[in-house]
């Protein structure tokens, strides 16, 4: 336990020079293979249907990092259209991720794209004054260079005396279509229950939280309520986080060799399982992208499912 655990980045490196790096497939690939042939068809995108009945990739792509040096911005951007390529067509971003950095690179692969892209941004808490909604969410869609978001989320949960206003703000937005839904983030089931207590709360969309194998604690309570309630999670974090990365655990790599794919799909493909869930990874090079996006055809099975339960405990 005392080990320093490896960055996702790390990882790919040592097994690379180790000679254990497994190929991502793409979809089509994993598909016709699973079939026993090189023919099958690409299966049926995989998608969550939010409550107003929008239907949205199960798999999207997180953003949080991306304008921010990591890698040049030529090869995130790449990244990106990568994930556009495969059906990864949900962005995740935020006003505050770096500085609105991460807004404006997205500015880059939206050109051309928009009308096929599921864009979602945030506001954060102490935005939330007077107009402060839509203010913030004016200087989003000024870094972003589009007219719209398809949901624009609160950030972090907020007392619930501002329940309110702050529903009565993100539902003139909805009207004035400078949003076409919006949801919350981080909130747990009291506060869930108190929000639906608020006239025209019942449009909120998501309740983004994170998700993995090694953090599943709304399994305890939110994600059961939030099933019951028809309002789908949408999970960040699903492969561990920054310092807790899942990928670099045996068991994963056993089951992607039997599937053929890497570590990093069999626990995205575990986190989507349901239908219910939305998973938004980062991945800022193309060939990370090509290896989440084999999570959606890989289906677990019950065996599966069973060995990961006994690898990471609930």
């Amino acid at each position: 336990m005392g080990e320093q655990l490896l960055s996702r980045r790390q990882f790919t490196a040592r097994c690379a020079a180790f000679g254990l790096s497994l190929p991502a497939l793409s979809p089509a690939l994993a598909a016709a293979q699973t079939l026993g042939g090189t023919t099958a068809p690409t299966p049926a995108a995989r998608t969550v249907r939010l409550p107003d009945g929008t239907a949205v990739p199960a798999l999207g792509q997180g953003c949080w990092h991306l304008g921010q040096g990591r890698h040049p911005p030529e090869v995130e951007e790449e990244a990106l259209r990568t994930g556009f390529s495969l059906g990864l067509t949900l962005l995740d971003t935020s006003g505050n991720y770096g500085g609105g950095r991460s807004e404006r690179l997205l500015s880059h692969v939206l050109a051309g794209q928009r009308e096929r892209i599921f864009l979602v941004s945030k506001v954060e808490r102490d935005e939330i004054g007077g107009d402060g909604i839509a203010r913030a969410c004016a200087a989003s869609l000024a870094r972003l260079g589009t007219d719209y978001l398809d949901l624009y989320l609160l950030h972090w949960d907020v007392p619930s005396d501002q329940f309110p206003p702050l529903v009565a703000a993100f539902e003139q937005l909805r009207r004035e279509r400078r949003i076409r839904a919006w949801g919350v983030s981080n909130f747990n089931v009291r506060q869930m229950q108190d929000l639906l207590r608020v006239p025209d709360a019942h449009r909120c969309a998501t309740n983004q939280v994170p998700y993995s194998l090694n953090n599943r604690r709304i399994e305890r309570e939110l994600l059961p309520w939030c099933r019951e309630h028809h309002i789908p999670v949408m999970a960040y974090s699903p492969l561990g986080g920054d310092n807790r990365l899942v990928i670099a655990d045996p068991t994963l790599a056993q089951l992607g060799a039997a599937h053929g794919c890497a570590a990093a799909a069999v626990a995205l493909a575990w986190v989507i399982r349901s239908g219910s869930v939305i998973a938004i990874p980062e991945a800022g090079s193309p060939a990370h992208v090509r290896e989440n996006a084999a999570a959606l055809s890989l289906q677990l099975t019950a065996a599966d499912l069973q060995t990961l339960d006994r690898a990471f405990p609930a």
